[in-house]
């Protein structure tokens, strides 16, 4: 994309400066990724001035709250050169803590070379908790990773549909919901025992995240061997396809299961679910949708793709 000739340094600037959402370029060199630059909004949510931050990492924001789940997926994501999403907690100047969600992005140049990262900071708040769920002590329920696939939990992955929900019916942008099934896994635990049903879903959650690389992309395991993407900004129809190419890679690890028709190997049932949210709507009716739609794909058995339809989200 070619930028209009009038768009200056300074323009460009001018729009970073003013973000409502924190902004900040760190250098990709180095091992402490050393802050660049950093806009007024970062400067409000965490009490320091830029040129206080300039030059140093920001793991100080942590202070000696070191052990977070959220600091293993970006330190993980800096070292693959990859975007990541996370939430920490973080500490402000004066001391208080605050809970604030980060994306970070690669930036490269014309060569493909990892020069810098653009980090995008915005204020959490205290989430309010899903009905049912029980706060872990010193952490909300829904920020625990799963166990067992180590992507996000359920609940977490609810929390946020909720808040990107509100932003969508600010923007007038749809969100998208992709569900992804292990086809006859309790025939697969049958045959091969519940330790290695747990050891393919674990494969398989590593299979279908990596093919969601943007840092704005979540994905979650919703129960059993249902996975749960949100994306956003996504093309709509687009969506089939790139789910269809997710089953394949799948197929593509050539999991032997006897009892999985029709090629004896491990698949995966999907759907996808858009909605342009607005205020007669609820995130339930985009996640009630993609349920349905799942169901739908489940009773086919080898793997098919279903589109929920306009009657699902009711």
């Amino acid at each position: 994309m070619t930028l209009p000739s009038e768009w200056s340094a300074g323009f460009l600037r001018g729009i970073i400066d003013g973000a409502p959402e924190g902004i900040v370029i760190c250098a990709a060199g180095a091992a402490d990724r050393a802050l660049l630059y950093a806009n007024a909004a970062f400067e409000r949510l965490t009490g320091y001035a830029a040129t206080e931050l300039l030059g140093t990492d920001l793991r100080r924001l942590q202070g000696e709250d070191r052990g977070q789940e959220g600091r293993q997926r970006l330190r993980l994501a800096l070292e693959q050169q990859t975007g990541a999403r996370a939430v920490l907690r973080n500490y402000r100047k004066d001391g208080s803590p605050f809970w604030h969600e980060v994306l970070i992005e690669p930036i490269r140049d014309a060569a493909g070379v990892v020069t810098h990262y653009a980090g995008f900071h915005r204020d959490v708040g205290e989430f309010p908790r899903a009905p049912g769920t029980r706060a872990a002590a010193g952490m909300p329920a829904w920020l625990r990773e799963d166990r067992l696939t180590g992507l996000h939990t359920r609940g977490y992955f609810e929390e946020l549909l909720r808040h990107d929900w509100q932003d969508a019916m600010r923007e007038q942008r749809t969100l998208s919901v992709l569900m992804f099934d292990f086809v006859a896994l309790g025939a697969y635990n049958d045959t091969f025992g519940r330790q290695a049903g747990d050891a393919c879903i674990r494969r398989l959650a590593g299979v279908i995240s990596a093919c969601f690389r943007r840092g704005s992309d979540l994905v979650a395991r919703w129960d059993g061997g249902t996975l749960v993407a949100l994306a956003r900004n996504a093309e709509a129809a687009g969506l089939e396809a790139f789910a269809h190419m997710i089953t394949q890679r799948v197929l593509g690890q050539r999991i032997h299961h006897p009892r999985c028709a029709p090629g004896k190997y491990v698949a995966m049932s999907a759907c996808v679910a858009t909605l342009l949210p607005s205020a007669k709507l609820q995130p339930e009716n985009l996640l009630r949708g993609a349920e349905r739609a799942l169901q739908r794909a489940r009773a086919d058995r080898s793997g098919r793709i279903v589109r929920a339809g306009a009657k699902d989200f009711t």
